[in-house]
């Protein structure tokens, strides 16, 4: 037996107890049968089948009645709720009501149609009629319009004006009746004395019939002769019998047929005319309704002289419309206006007059239907539709949360058009229309408001355009505009396909405060908490996680493949896809795992066959290709080498690839804007899936398609104006054959790293240099056509990335060249192929008036000399990354038209290629460094100024400058040892190398590791080694300081001794500087062009540079950790070497590079000295760190450095600088054994000016330094004011000052510069007479100047008393009075005279 469900069971458990009853084949328990009026008391089994019901035929009917003849007795039901008469015989009332239907239909009389006029539309001048408003006035409506709509009143109305004949019901003033209409006469005595008793309707005339549609000649006397009849039967009856059979009717009709009835005779009783009701305004209508019945003529009058006289419809509406002043009177026959409402006619009253902004309130925002942000007093017409809102009625468009409100609405329409509003606002705001016209921004107001989930609600809507609407405000939130463009245009750029992801930078704040736990760990610990972390905390860091945490990939497919939208929402989703992409790994990963996502795309909009298309809008994008599609797959594979794999081996894409490239794109059948753009898109994927080594096969294939393209290159160079599309198409198969010249010369060394990586490199490469070779002669003549267009900028402007193309081509086919076996087997040849390179097209390209405009261009482009350029937009969010090219690139910008980055980066890497090649070339190409244009571009980045912040777009922008600065560089350091020329300015070169080290962003560790290697140690960019360097730093340090000291100990003998170890420092550098290993080989892979070792062309996240600004301290940093992390010490050896070597190269940067050490603080330059002598307690006692840590801190003292050395603001690196302090007091006071250079960086941080929590710390918690602090005033690194001036304001400090020295804690032979400053400070004290002090302070002050008069001992008395001035010559360290002062002697003369006999006494 099956039990029933329970409360806890699913709907997965009653299917399955279905399946379960339905397999026992038992008997249901209940039964359930659709009941019937006539048989509801009848047994379930006794049911007839099928309703018998009457049917009536008309065939053969007789035109007279039939006898009547007693009927079978029937007996009825009463319906529900009309109860027969108990005292009334069922079979009498079927016998008096349920006749033959020949008592009905007697006899029918066919309608005439004779009379009836046909008319013809009137041809008007406009394709459609004039929409009707409801505020227009209509001109001769009908009286007793009754339930019509207004659309059939007004073509009524319009019919009646053209035809001039009457609408029914209308009173026309004619004296001739209209053909078939009853004429209405004034009832006659006869009528007058029928009318019933307490009733308004009279009986001369029928109310219900009216003859319509009879002839002309029988309507009257038929329409007459009925009505007689049921005038005469109702005379027949009394009043109580009129009502009794009334209330029978209203019991036995159905209720809704009693209201119809109702309703059509108040509509004719309304279409009375009004004069009639004007002339006999004394006798108003009694309604018939069922709560109120018909009475006798004493109840009505007495039921009148109880209720006040009601007012007529027309004069109630006209006095509201009189109270709430509305623009029309309303009447009763209008639609939804039976009842008047007052409150709801508020919105039909004139606006209120337009508040004007007499002040600087701030007001809500308002925009148009457009996205237009309206100004708060912008009056604009009500007809446009912008007032209909409840708050501030007056002003004009809609604000965020009312258009988010409209949103949720019930109509499709409203939702459709308030998320195309939205999407408008945000294109808008993004683009920078706003300004800072409002307070805030509107994306992160949008997305704190919920705006993102919005989105995603209103996808899963079951409205296509809602859908498209929310698609199209999904695309305007997540795809800045000129975003894609500026990417796609720097395609072709040196590393241009290699792009960093675009995702928020900022970790969140869980992953920041687990910064002490290992990498691994966190990565382990932080994926499920990921998964359970809900979307919106998701969305709150990063947009697109928190939309795909919500379905979105299945949602968009599922759009594309069951819905099938028009070809907008197609290209939105496109976008959309693309844009997650760009995101990271992960997310492209998802994107193309999405079930049948890719698949729909692949099919749908990559078809390899299409019907022919026509220039002009087109319905429908499916079965059509579409470059967006082949945009998304390309966007894919550059996000990983596996994913390329994946796109290559499914879906036949590898026809596809080949359909799309075998034709040109006129031969395309599509649009030829449309032919161009797929065309470049499928040459760029192939030149990406050919970065890691894949599809080469392909190119055997298509051989001969590739050459015929490259053949007509020059041809379409030389058309003006060059076509930009056609460019970019000419651009991306340069691109492509780089990258297939670069994979033929792949080669294989073995790995270190992993089977995997060896597994990797074993693959050979598809393509051959044989299959290459060719391909040199092909391309030179487009690059000395496409050189032709240099002296014209507007020509050369419109070529776009063409030049810089052929030089990549050219630069990666020496590369490759140069690692073939035969090339090296034979020499001769390839290298006069360069020297013919060199002296037919390089040379004369390099004496060109033209180049020296784009080196003079540098300086204006660059994103380092112009910060401003780069800064972040005003609607940038770091939750939803953007590169903020909204209004696209200006001109004169890295990636404007007019930037010469692109083609100077490209030149200088294939003059790297040759001189790295060919030596011989060097003496040549040097004359590159010299030029004005780039040396003052070097100058302007080397000089101290603010630096560009790091957003999006600058580490987009910096990243290529940064290409032509290392590439200058690598330049200069291969024609140095060389050809050295005075005008190359090394020591320019080598300070750039210091400020691009300190610059790089991740994903350039190999350019990091080769200026380590080449140019920032090399010693032929330290020309003043040679040119008096040491002897001019001995000259300024003896203007200064004097020449006192040991000549070993100056710093001219010192930064010899450092230029000498330059191979030792830079390897100590080359140790603790150096990229991550994995982070080196990637892009070492990179930029050596070892394609089958290249993983991928998304860069790292660029969240800080490689290497912080203060890399030169950054071993020493490292040692300070070990030291900490090692109980035991480190061996003498090591720490001493690297100690050595770091101070070695900061003295050598502090006296000849200072500009390098500019983003260093000086403040955070003393406390990496401090470390030195925190890292053991015998490293700062070994002579080279002695002489090197002294040296370091003159230049610290410096008096134009000094005012700068600020301990109070936050320094990198370093949490709190009073701990720093405390722990360095620590170790002064256990290992220093009174050392003059410890002490002397103990009292620096001492002086007046820096906080007293470091004055607090050494007298109160570590007096016992006091003790070993012996050095000499002379020795003291800054003057002695730094420490007396200005006075001392601390009360626990002076207090503290004066228990040390009446304790003897501090005194001047073991402490001489603090035993001054503290007599300096208690004397300005213990004098001071301001009157606005507190008394707790002039107590202080009576209190410690007493105990000082009462001194036993009289020097510290002397020394108290007498204080005069600082004077660090004298052996005290200060003057003293020989007298007293008047003042003081009179202040003295205050205090009591015990106090006075007592200390006179003891003096």
């Amino acid at each position: 037996m099956l039990s029933r469900p329970k409360p806890g069971e699913s709907e997965v458990d009653l299917l399955r107890f279905q399946s379960q009853f339905l397999k026992a084949g038992a008997a249901p328990a209940v039964q359930l049968v659709r009941g019937s009026r006539r048989h509801g008391d009848a047994h379930p089994e006794q049911l007839p089948f099928r309703d018998r019901r009457d049917v009536v035929t008309l065939h053969n009917l007789p035109d007279l009645p039939p006898a009547l003849v007693p009927a079978p007795a029937k007996r009825a039901r009463a319906s529900p709720g009309h109860p027969l008469p108990e005292d009334e015989d069922p079979e009498e009332r079927l016998s008096r009501h349920d006749q033959h239907i020949t008592a009905v239909l007697s006899k029918i009389i066919e309608r005439d149609t004779s009379s009836v006029a046909v008319t013809l539309p009137v041809p008007s001048g406009v394709a459609f009629p004039p929409v009707f408003h409801r505020s227009q006035e209509r001109q001769g409506k009908s009286a007793a319009s009754g339930k019509r709509s207004i659309f059939a009143q007004e073509i009524a109305a319009r019919r009646v004006t053209e035809n001039r004949i009457p609408a029914a019901g209308e009173v026309v003033p004619s004296l001739d009746p209209p053909e078939g209409a009853v004429p209405s006469e004034p009832p006659s005595s006869r009528d007058k004395g029928s009318q019933f008793p307490g009733d308004s309707h009279d009986f001369h005339r029928s109310n219900l019939v009216t003859g319509k549609g009879l002839r002309s000649q029988a309507a009257e006397q038929e329409v007459q002769t009925i009505h007689e009849e049921n005038v005469a039967r109702l005379q027949a009856m009394d009043p109580e019998e009129i009502l009794k059979e009334q209330q029978q009717l209203l019991a036995q009709l159905d209720p809704s047929l009693v209201a119809f009835l109702r309703s059509h005779g108040n509509a004719l009783e309304q279409a009375g005319p009004k004069a009639a009701k004007e002339q006999s305004p004394g006798s108003p209508t009694v309604p018939v309704t069922k709560e109120e019945p018909i009475m006798s003529t004493s109840a009505s009058e007495s039921r009148k002289e109880d209720k006040p006289e009601p007012r007529a419809p027309g004069e109630h509406c006209a006095s509201l419309s009189l109270a709430l002043k509305l623009p029309m009177t309303p009447h009763k026959e209008w639609l939804h206006m039976d009842t008047v409402e007052l409150e709801k006619l508020h919105w039909t009253q004139d606006l209120p007059p337009l508040r004007r902004q007499q002040t600087q309130e701030r007001m809500q925002a308002r925009f148009s239907l457009q996205g237009e942000l309206l100004a708060p007093d912008v009056d604009l017409p009500t007809h446009l539709g912008l007032h209909h809102h409840g708050e501030e009625a007056e002003r004009a468009g809609y604000s965020l949360q009312e258009l988010f409100h409209l949103t949720r609405s019930q109509v499709s329409q409203q939702r459709a058009l308030a998320l195309h509003v939205l999407s408008q606002i945000i294109g808008r705001a993004q683009a920078g229309e706003f300004g800072d016209r409002l307070v805030g921004s509107i994306l992160r107001l949008l997305l704190d408001a919920g705006f993102l989930f919005l989105l995603r609600f209103s996808l899963d809507d079951r409205v296509d355009g809602v859908i498209a609407a929310a698609v199209r405000a999904l695309r305007a939130l997540l795809v800045a505009p000129g975003d894609e463009e500026l990417l796609d245009s720097a395609f072709s750029w040196y590393h241009g396909a290699s792009v960093f992801p675009l995702m928020p930078s900022q970790e969140d704040k869980e992953e920041e405060g687990e910064e002490e736990e290992p990498t691994t760990e966190k990565a382990k610990k932080k994926t499920p908490e990921e998964e359970s972390r809900p979307p919106p905390d998701l969305a709150r860091h990063d947009v697109i996680k928190g939309l795909l945490a919500t379905n979105l990939l299945p949602r968009l497919r599922y759009v594309l493949e069951v819905t099938c939208p028009g070809p907008s929402v197609v290209l939105d989703i496109l976008a959309v896809l693309t844009r997650v992409a760009r995101h990271s790994l992960e997310s492209a990963m998802r994107v193309l795992e999405c079930p049948r996502l890719i698949d729909t795309i692949v099919q749908e909009f990559l078809p390899t066959s299409w019907s022919p298309m026509g220039l002009g809008p087109t319905s429908s994008l499916y079965k059509v290709p579409c470059a967006a599609a082949m945009k998304l797959l390309r966007v894919l594979a550059s996000a990983g080498r596996n994913i390329a794999a994946r796109l290559l081996s499914s879906l036949d894409f590898r026809s596809r690839l080949c359909r799309f490239i075998a034709e040109a794109p006129q031969e395309l059948a599509l649009p030829p804007e449309e032919a161009e753009m797929l065309s470049t898109e499928a040459l760029r994927l192939w030149a990406v899936v050919a970065s890691y080594g894949q599809g080469g096969d392909l190119y055997r294939e298509l051989y001969p398609v590739l050459m015929r393209a490259l053949q007509s290159l020059p041809t379409e160079l030389s058309t003006h104006p060059p076509r930009p599309l056609s460019m970019q198409r000419m651009a991306s198969l340069l691109t492509l054959l780089t990258q297939l010249t670069l994979a033929a010369s792949s080669t294989h060394p073995e790995s270190t790293s992993g089977p995997a990586e060896a597994c990797v490199s074993a693959i050979p490469s598809s393509v051959t240099w044989t299959q290459v070779s060719g391909l040199q002669p092909l391309v030179e003549p487009c690059l000395k056509q496409a050189l032709k267009c240099l002296p014209r900028p507007d020509v050369w402007t419109a070529l776009g990335p063409v030049p810089s193309a052929c030089l990549l081509f050219l630069s990666a086919y020496y590369q490759a060249w140069s690692r073939q076996v035969s090339a090296n087997s034979c020499p001769e040849d390839w290298l006069q192929d360069m020297e013919r390179l060199l002296d037919e097209l390089l040379l004369p390209l390099l004496n060109q008036p033209s180049l020296g405009r784009l080196w003079d261009s540098l300086r204006l482009c660059s994103a380092l000399c112009n910060p401003l350029s780069c800064a972040p937009a005003p609607e940038a969010l770091p939750s939803l990354v953007s590169l903020g090219c909204a209004g696209g690139c200006p001109p004169l910008s890295v990636a404007g038209s007019a930037s010469p980055f692109p083609f100077l980066t490209a030149l200088l890497s294939l003059l790297n290629t040759l001189v790295r090649i060919h030596r011989g070339l060097c003496g040549q190409l040097a004359a590159v460094l010299t030029t004005p244009g780039l040396q003052n571009y070097f100058l302007q980045c080397v000089a101290p100024g603010p630096a560009p912040q790091l957003t999006p777009c600058s580490a987009w922008a910096l990243r290529h400058e940064y290409h032509l600065q290392y590439l200058v560089l690598s330049l200069a350091q291969k024609v140095a040892p060389l050809h050295p020329e005075p005008a190359a300015n090394p020591a320019l070169h080598h300070a750039l190398a210091l400020a691009l080290l300190s610059r790089l962003l991740p994903g350039s560790e190999h350019l990091a590791q080769e200026l380590l290697l080449s140019s920032v140690f090399r010693l032929e960019f330290l020309p003043e080694n040679a040119s008096g360097g040491p002897e001019a730093a001995d000259f300024s340090d003896g203007l200064s300081l004097g020449n006192s000291g040991d000549p070993q100990c100056r710093r001219g003998a010192l930064l010899v001794q450092a230029c000498q170890d330059l191979p030792s420092i830079r390897s100590c550098y080359l140790a603790h500087c150096s990229p991550a290993r994995g982070s080196l080989l990637t892009s070492q892979a990179l930029y050596r062009g070892e394609l089958l070792r290249v993983s991928s062309l998304l860069l790292p996240v660029p969240r800080e540079p490689l290497l912080p600004t203060d890399w030169p301290f950054q071993p020493l940093i490292h040692l300070y950790h070990q030291a900490s992390d090692t109980p035991s010490g480190l061996p003498a050896a090591d720490s001493v070497g690297i100690a050595t070597r770091v101070l070695q190269w900061v003295l050598l940067l502090e006296s000849w590079r200072p500009e390098a050490l500019g983003a260093v603080p000086p403040a955070a330059r003393l406390a990496r000295l401090m470390c030195v002598f925190l890292v053991d307690s015998e490293l700062f006692r070994e002579t080279p760190v002695q002489h090197l840590v002294a040296a370091l801190l003159v230049r610290l003292c410096q008096p134009q450095v000094l005012p700068s050395l600020n301990l109070d603001c936050p320094l990198p690196g370093l949490t709190s600088f009073p701990d720093l302090y405390a722990s360095f007091l620590d170790h002064f006071e256990a290992v220093s054994f009174g050392d003059h250079l410890f002490g002397a960086l103990v009292l620096l941080p001492l002086q007046r000016r820096f906080n007293v929590t470091l004055r607090l710390a050494l007298f109160g918690e570590h007096v016992g330094v006091l003790r070993a602090l012996g050095l000499p005033l002379t020795q003291l690194p800054v003057p002695l004011e730094c420490y007396t001036e200005p006075a001392e304001d601390s009360l626990a400090l002076l207090q503290l000052y004066f228990r040390a020295l009446v304790t003897g804690v501090l005194r001047p032979h073991w402490c001489p510069v603090l035993y001054t400053v503290v007599v300096a400070h208690v004397n300005s004290f213990i004098f001071s007479q301001d009157p606005k002090s507190s008394d707790e302070v002039k107590a202080a002050r009576r209190s410690m100047l007493q105990k000082t008069w009462l001194l036993a001992d009289e020097g510290l008395r002397q020394h108290l008393l007498h204080y005069k001035l600082p004077n660090s010559s004298l052996p005290e360290g200060f003057e003293l009075y020989s007298q007293l002062p008047r003042l003081r002697q009179q202040y003295l003369q205050t205090l009591p005279t015990e106090v006075l006999q007592n200390g006179g006494f003891k003096t």
